[in-house]
């Protein structure tokens, strides 16, 4: 088992059977997982972006948000965390159930 140091030298991969393979013969040094947890825990990336929305589903928006008594925008990045999940979740289940596993 060889053990990977750094992240560049793990490739990217043009499907699972490749990662697959490459995390059979390869596993992560722990000083690596170490300090790319200690670096995540530190580091919160967040990124400002407009977003136009009518006035009245904004105004819904942060009804609805008072009433579970948390910040508007919260409540729409959890909205779209749960749903990227939901996407995400469904699109393994396809690709999954189109392949033929012996």
């Amino acid at each position: 088992m060889n053990p990977v140091v750094s992240w560049d030298e793990v490739p990217l991969f043009d499907n699972e059977e490749a990662e697959a393979a490459f995390w059979a013969d390869n596993r992560i040094e722990l000083r690596l997982m170490e300090a790319t947890v200690a670096a995540s825990s530190e580091v919160s990336e967040s990124v400002t972006i407009t977003l136009r929305i009518d006035p009245r589903m904004l105004a819904r928006i942060k009804r609805l948000a008072r009433s579970r008594y948390l910040n508007y925008q919260s409540m729409i990045k959890q909205w779209l965390s749960e749903r990227m999940e939901q996407e995400l979740r469904e699109r393994t289940t396809e690709t999954r159930g189109s392949r033929i596993i012996p």
